[in-house]
């Protein structure tokens, strides 16, 4: 079983006389053979902790464990890690074969026959046997991904660690590699953490999310909870594209009040409020229903303000009517809907969020249970 283990890891960098923390008291597990994305915006720590656990950074405080042992001061070379870099860190010199190769030639005792049949077999793995003579430079960007891959794979290291490695390649061929990756590291059953700031790879890719933010985890749990379940404002608000809509409100007896409009509460969601009296209210775009009228009382007058055509989906920038309060909806793509048009914004109480004005804390969630499986039947 390798399972690795970060104990309130921090990072501390000198800045002159001053202190930055990066990293800031992080813990997390990630289990036999998951794979855990993280992710953030920039500056947010993400890389900086894949660089402790590969050892290319010191700890400030905190263990890093891979299994039973604590790693923190040992060798990269001694960690039985393998790290796919952002650049690929291809050696420009080499042949594919080559940059394969190098790590086990370094690093084992390993005869060269064996060396040789294992990066062939790692090559036909990933596609790029007929390019082992060719140098770095002859290849393309998705060509030199695969051998940075293939150069970790090699190694059969108790780790991955990726850092941003589909970033430099269109988004095509980005779609397709998370794909690759995927059945790769379920082919391989490595426990791999994944760096990335792109929301999709995260929410496409992780067995579980792990989302920073200034240094410090927000949350981690699975994507299905990250996004429907946020444990905080900042959560919801940068896991999901378009964001989720948020609008600041006062809860006045079982209400939600602000200057565009009054949002009637229901006996359950008004208990989960507590005491508070200043909170942000959260919606999906995709929750927001757009209708020609209403027949219930979370219905409201909008206007429509810009129309963004996606193909399969339209993104729908509405303004509240009088305050010019805006919402954002998405609606199917074969639905005509144009600049100026007068609609009703339905925005269901099974879907709304709701967060502490102050400290940004979710205090009640749509319910993730209620998702319906899909109903199946093989013959």
């Amino acid at each position: 079983m390798t399972e690795l283990v970060l104990d309130q890891v921090t990072k501390v960098f000198q800045d002159g006389a001053d202190e930055v923390v990066a990293v800031d008291d992080i813990s997390l597990e990630i289990g036999d053979g998951e794979f855990l994305v993280v992710v953030g915006p920039s500056g947010c720590g993400k890389s900086t902790t894949l660089r402790m656990v590969a050892g290319l950074e010191t700890v400030t405080r905190g263990e890093i464990r891979l299994g039973d042992r604590v790693i923190n001061d040992a060798k990269p070379q001694d960690r039985d890690i393998a790290m796919v870099f952002q650049s690929y860190a291809l050696y420009p010199h080499m042949s594919v074969r080559g940059n394969m190769s190098f790590g086990l030639e370094e690093s084992t005792d390993m005869p060269d026959a064996e060396i040789s049949e294992r990066v062939e077999d790692v090559a036909t793995m990933m596609g790029i046997g007929e390019l082992l003579d060719r140098k770095p430079t002859e290849l393309s960007g998705g060509q030199q991904q695969r051998v940075a891959l293939g150069r970790a794979i090699v190694r059969d290291p108790e780790v991955f660690l990726m850092d941003e490695p589909l970033s430099n390649l269109d988004a095509k061929l980005r779609s397709q590699m998370r794909t690759e990756l995927q059945r790769l590291q379920e082919d391989l059953d490595v426990t791999t953490m994944y760096v990335t700031h792109d929301q999709t790879e995260a929410m496409t890719m992780g067995d579980r999310i792990a989302i920073l933010d200034g240094g410090e985890l927000q949350q981690i749990a699975t994507p299905l909870e990250c996004y429907h379940a946020p444990a905080n404002r900042f959560v919801a608000g940068f896991i999901g594209e378009p964001s989720m809509n948020f609008f600041d409100m006062r809860v006045e007896g079982d209400a939600l009040v602000s200057e565009a409009f009054t949002y009637p509460l229901g006996e359950t969601v008004r208990d989960s409020l507590g005491d508070a009296t200043d909170v942000v209210l959260g919606v999906r775009p995709e929750a927001v229903a757009i209708r020609g009228d209403t027949d219930g009382e979370h219905g409201y007058a909008t206007v429509v303000d810009v129309v963004e055509p996606m193909g399969n989906e339209n993104t729908v920038y509405l303004q509240f009517e009088g305050t010019g309060e805006p919402l954002v909806a998405t609606t199917s793509g074969m639905r005509r809907i144009t600049e100026g048009d007068e609609v009703m914004a339905h925005v269901p109480e099974d879907a709304i969020h709701v967060f502490d004005a102050a400290t940004g804390e979710a205090l009640h969630n749509r319910r993730i249970d209620d998702a319906e499986a899909a109903d199946i039947t093989l013959e």
